[in-house]
C-alpha cells in the first residue's frame, strides 16, 4: 500500500500536467476567436459581393 501512496503523493505535487492544460486552454480561446472572426469575414465577404452584384446589374447607375 506504501508503493500507492508514495505514487499518489507523487502525482499530486506534479505540476508538468498544469502548463499542458493551460496550452490547451489557450489553443480553445484561439480557435473560438478565429472561429467568430471566419463567421464576421464571411459576412463581409458576402456582403461586398452582393454590393458588387448589384453594381454590375445597374450598369453605369451604380453607387457603392
Amino acid at each position: 500500500m506504501t508503493g500507492l501512496n508514495c505514487f499518489l503523493g507523487r502525482f499530486w505535487r506534479d505540476e508538468d500536467g498544469a502548463s499542458a492544460a493551460e496550452y490547451a486552454l489557450l489553443l480553445a480561446i484561439i480557435a473560438a476567436g478565429m472561429a467568430a472572426s471566419a463567421g464576421v469575414l464571411g459576412e463581409a465577404i458576402a456582403a461586398a459581393l452582393d454590393n458588387a452584384s448589384n453594381c454590375i446589374n445597374e450598369g453605369f447607375n451604380c453607387t457603392p
